[in-house]
Formats: C-alpha cells, sequence, structure tokens
C-alpha cells in the first residue's frame, strides 16, 4: 500500500527495489546513503529484464516452489550489467549552446525591429483603443439617465470621434460636475424631527435572561475557585445521550453503506479497436476485456485510475496521498494475469481497496485500559498529553476520555496546562463538576473519580504537568490527562514549547487531535507537528506523536479522507474517533466502515 514510493532508508543504507507482479519477485538493490549513484535506476530495469528473460521458462513450469529449490547462476551477467551501468553515467554528452539559427531572435526580421519617429508601437495602440472602447461604453450606459434629465449628448458615435481631444476632456469635465451637482441636491432632504439619542443602547435577545446581573461575575469574590462554585443543575440524558449502553464498552465507528449496483465500464485497449462494428464484433469485444488472457498494462490502468484519484481527493483525502496511493496500486497490479471474467475497474478498485484497510489498521495497537493496568502495577500514573492546532477539540475529547476512563473504574487527574487561552481552566472546571455529578464518590466508595490540577494562566505548562504528575503519583490517581494550549504548526517558539514539555515529563502516549474536516492541511500539520518534536528535543531518540484522535466525525457525513491522510502520514493509529456533544460519543476506528464510506460513489 505504500509501493509509491520505490525506496527505503535505514540508517546508513538506502535500498531501491522493483516489484515483478507477473512472476512475484522483488529486485532490491542496496548501497551507502552518502552515494550519489544515477546509475542505479538503469541497474535494476537491466536486471530485472535480464533475470526474468533469462529464467522465463523455469518460472513458468516450476512455480513459487521451485524458485525456493532452485539454483540460479546470475553472478557473472550481473557484474556485467553493472559494468555497463557504471560506463553509461561516465560517458555524458557535453551541453551544445543554441545557434543563432536556433534562436527565437533570429525568427525576428529587421523590419519589425525598426521603429520610425513619431509612430507608436503596436501593442501600445491596441491597448489605447481598448481603453477608448470601455470608456464609451461606459458612457453609453448612463447616456439614457442624462438624457431624461435633459442633458444633451452626442447621439452617434461618429459626432464624438469628429472632436478632438482637449474637447472631449472638458466636456466629460462638465458632465463630472454636473452629475455632482445634482447628486448634492438630492442629498440635501429635509431633515426628521425626531433625531437618533446618542449613545449605544444594549442588545435584548428574546430567549435572553433580562437580568443581567445573574450573568456579571466581574465582582465575585471567589475568583472562579472549584470549592466555592454552585453545584450546577443539568438533565444527566442530555450529558450521557443513550441510557442503553453498556458502561465502559467503546464502541467501533458504524457506517451503513448501500449494496447499489454499480455499473462497470469494460476498458478495452486502444491501440487494438475491433474490426467488426456488429452485435457479434461489440460481444467478442466485450469477451476479449472480460476474459483473464492478458497481464495488466499501464495504459490500461491509467484511466481508472485517473478517476479513482480525483473521487479520492473530493472524499477529503490529501492530494498528495492520493497521488501516492494511486501510483502503489498501478506498481503492485502492473505485469500481473487478470482474473477470469474480471474488469478493470473492478480489479484496480479491489486492490484500492486493500490498500486503504491496510493502511488503517495500526502497525502497534493502542491498548489504553491494557497500558494503564501495567502502570498500575508499577504504581505510577498513566500519562496522556494532548496536542494539535486551535479549536479542533482537544479539552472537549479529552472530557469524554476521562468519562470513558471513570466508567472502566480509572481515577483520573486533569492537567490544566493551556495556560494561554480565556476560559480554558473554567472549561476543564466546568467538565470536573459535571463527571463529579455523574460518578458522585457516593458511588466509588468515598473516592473522587476526577480531579482538576491548575495554576491559572500564564504560568510555564511544562511546570505544571510535572507538578500534577507528582501529585498524582501521591494521591493515587490512575490516569493523568495533560491538556495543551492549541497551536499553529508554523509558530516556532509554541513548538518549542511543547517539545519541552514532552522532553520533560515523558509522557506514556502523546495524542495529535485532529478534525475530520481538514482536507490537505493534514498532511501540514502532522508532518510539521513531528518535526518540531524532533528538533526540539535533546533525547538522542526524538518523541514523536503516538497515536490520532479524530474529532468533528458526526459533521462528514461520507468524506471521510482525512483518516486516511493522517494514518498513511504518520503510520499511527487513530485511537479515538468523537462524533458527537455527549460524553458518550467516543468510538473506535473501523477500518472497513470508513473504506466503504470512501469508496462509495
Amino acid at each position: 500500500e505504500r509501493g509509491g514510493n520505490n525506496s527505503f532508508t535505514h540508517e546508513a543504507l538506502t535500498l531501491k527495489y522493483k516489484l515483478d507482479n507477473q512472476f512475484e519477485l522483488v529486485f532490491v538493490v542496496g548501497f551507502q546513503k552518502i552515494l550519489t549513484l544515477t546509475y542505479v535506476d538503469k541497474l535494476i530495469d537491466d536486471v530485472h529484464k535480464e533475470f526474468r528473460d533469462k529464467y522465463r521458462n523455469e518460472f513458468q513450469q516450476k512455480g513459487t516452489l521451485g524458485l525456493l529449490n532452485g539454483t540460479f547462476d546470475f553472478k557473472d551477467d550481473f557484474m556485467r550489467l553493472l559494468r555497463d551501468a557504471e560506463e553509461s553515467s561516465k560517458v555524458r554528452a557535453p551541453t551544445v549552446m543554441k545557434t543563432f539559427e536556433q534562436s527565437l531572435k533570429s525568427q525576428k526580421t529587421v523590419k519589425c525591429m525598426i521603429e520610425t519617429r513619431g509612430e507608436k508601437p503596436k501593442e501600445k495602440v491596441k491597448n489605447k483603443k481598448n481603453k477608448g472602447s470601455k470608456k464609451e461604453g461606459i458612457e453609453a450606459v448612463a447616456a439614457p439617465g442624462k438624457a431624461l434629465a435633459g442633458d444633451k449628448q452626442p447621439s452617434t458615435a461618429g459626432e464624438k470621434e469628429e472632436l478632438t481631444k482637449d474637447e472631449i476632456l472638458q466636456k466629460n469635465r462638465e458632465e463630472f460636475f454636473k452629475r455632482h451637482m445634482k447628486a448634492g441636491e438630492k442629498s440635501r432632504s429635509p431633515k426628521p424631527e425626531a433625531q437618533k439619542e446618542k449613545g449605544k443602547k444594549p442588545r435584548v435577545w428574546d430567549l435572553g435572561n433580562s437580568n443581567a446581573k445573574v450573568l456579571d461575575y466581574s465582582n465575585s469574590a471567589t475568583n472562579g475557585s472549584a470549592e466555592a462554585c454552585p453545584v450546577e443543575e443539568f438533565d444527566p440524558d442530555i450529558a450521557l445521550g443513550d441510557r442503553n449502553r453498556e458502561p465502559g464498552r467503546l464502541y467501533d465507528l458504524e457506517y451503513e453503506s448501500d449494496d447499489e449496483a454499480e455499473e462497470e465500464k469494460v476498458i478495452q485497449n486502444p491501440s487494438k479497436p475491433s474490426t467488426k462494428k456488429g452485435g457479434l464484433g461489440g460481444m467478442f469485444g466485450m469477451l476479449k476485456g472480460l476474459v483473464g488472457s492478458k497481464s495488466l498494462t499501464r495504459e490500461d490502468m491509467d484511466p481508472v485510475l485517473e478517476k479513482m484519484k480525483d473521487h479520492l481527493i473530493a472524499k477529503n483525502v490529501a492530494a498528495e496521498i492520493a497521488v501516492q496511493l494511486c501510483e502503489s496500486v498501478a506498481k503492485k497490479l502492473e505485469g500481473k494475469v487478470m482474473g477470469t471474467f474480471t474488469t478493470v475497474t473492478s480489479t484496480v478498485k479491489q486492490a484500492l481497496q486493500e490498500a486503504l484497510v491496510q493502511i488503517l489498521q495500526p502497525q502497534r495497537r493502542v491498548d489504553v485500559l491494557r497500558d494503564v493496568m501495567d502502570a498500575q502495577r508499577h504504581r505510577r500514573p498513566y500519562v496522556v498529553t494532548f496536542c494539535g492546532v486551535n479549536g479542533v477539540g482537544k479539552s472537549t475529547n479529552l472530557a469524554k476520555i476521562s468519562f470513558w476512563l471513570i466508567e472502566n473504574g480509572f481515577s483520573v487527574l486533569i492537567a490544566a496546562c493551556d495556560t494561554f487561552r480565556a476560559g480554558a481552566v473554567e472549561q476543564l472546571r466546568t467538565h470536573t463538576r459535571r463527571l463529579n455529578a455523574l460518578h458522585p464518590p457516593e458511588s466509588h466508595g468515598g473516592r473522587t473519580m476526577v480531579q482538576l490540577y491548575e495554576k491559572g494562566y500564564g504560568k510555564d505548562a511544562a511546570g505544571i504537568a510535572m507538578e500534577a504528575i507528582s501529585y498524582a503519583r501521591n494521591q493515587g490517581f490512575d490516569v493523568v490527562l495533560v491538556d495543551t494550549a492549541g497551536r499553529m504548526q508554523d509558530n516556532a517558539p509554541l513548538m518549542t514549547a511543547l517539545a519541552k514539555l514532552i522532553a520533560v515529563n515523558a509522557p506514556d502516549l502523546v495524542l495529535f487531535v485532529g478534525e475530520a474536516l481538514v482536507g490537505n492541511e493534514a498532511v501540514d500539520q502532522l508532518v510539521k507537528f513531528n518535526k518540531a518534536l524532533a528538533d526540539h528535543s535533546m533525547a538522542q531518540t526524538p518523541r514523536l506523536i503516538d497515536g490520532i484522535v479524530l474529532t468533528k466525525f458526526d459533521t462528514i457525513d461520507d468524506k471521510v479522507g482525512a483518516a486516511i491522510s493522517m494514518t498513511y502520514i504518520t503510520s499511527k493509529p487513530i485511537v479515538f474517533v468523537g462524533t458527537g456533544q455527549t460524553y458518550c460519543d467516543l468510538r473506535s476506528l473501523n477500518a472497513k466502515a470508513v473504506v466503504a464510506a470512501l469508496m462509495k460513489a
């Protein structure tokens, strides 16, 4: 699924590879990364062609098992091809300068370069003509209005052309002054008797509270401390959503796909058109396109891949990722013999679906509950840090994850490390109060399940996180969720501060929070976040993003391309998916459901 990139770098080595899909062979060439070898692509192509032609019959007769038991004497051929490739890179034709006859200047005649005094260049004359036509158009539009006012206007264009340049300028000035004088007279209308009162009146909303004192917290002596805040009354059904769900369970993402019968067009080879135009010719042509008698070529796949690429981009997959995916599918299928009664479209679509599912399925599964229990055995809190750009829903989804952890029996400490955004601490305090109302200490043996650790605004976020982790260790909290300020990926000072927070506190899990609405920006965000964490970390092996939280998934219908873009760039799993406004609206990613939505027409 990542075959679009035909090279791989590991420490000091670079590997380049080529696939032979017909005989299921992989040709790999390895060389030192520091060397710049221009002949590598030619060498691997020559070796592929020579080796394939030499042992073609043996491949066809013995099959795959024969390859494993067989011996191939190819050393002499390889050394010959290597020498040829090295020699071809050395012999380069020197760059030849163009002669005067080949240049554009030689095509110009002497006559077109001569300028006569008093004669203007043709281009300037054309421009003046265009300007004149624009002026005439404007005056023609304004003419009816002026005629009603009784002004004298030239009736035809011929009269206007007879006037000299100075006369036209004078006439235009007079018209301009007349027009403005009339506009001034119209504006001098009698003043209304009822004058507007000076000063701004407060707006009163129809459904709002008319008593503004209820909303005035400016003179509060408590300064928003958690102990003095009144207990908020709210409906638990609104906060929880579905009351019939199983507590503590993280449901899979669901997608209802419509099984529509899609008409697949059979793409025939344009180089071999059918000679018969009758019914039999069309039928045989269709069978020729269906029966698996030939191997796929790039020319057969290009029209289908182009449509697939446009479809992926329309579904919010980043353009760069869509191109690489289609390139990977082409390399995977090129030279492969098609199955019986299969079309090019269905073969390409099936290969693309398999590649997308493979990308979404993580190489390393993140099991948060198992990791939390492992941290409990070592008597330390499990630390999760949330990072991302502004407004993607870090604090809201942090509260959803807190609710999920509490329902699984773990106590949570929320560290308010967003000391920049106004209202960030108050938002987390409200969530803490609501979560404690849903899970009061009485239901958990007198144990407070969620608590907020905050030091106000303008403080060092890394220091607050360190103090919160130490407090959680002393008080016996199971999980610490660190909320950070939103920052753009181009803001170097803020990215340095985030790298410092992660390097100093060494969290168990670093989650990047991204919204499902994003398109090409997903690539830029994740690449620059990872680059900033690597550049600003003092460790030899820097800590990068471990997983992704995909938010606002309920707003995009079937345009789920951001999930593909993010996982393709980072090779990291999507751990949580936010799908709504209640605490229960948290899901785990279902790769097949996402691909079904993505491939829907």
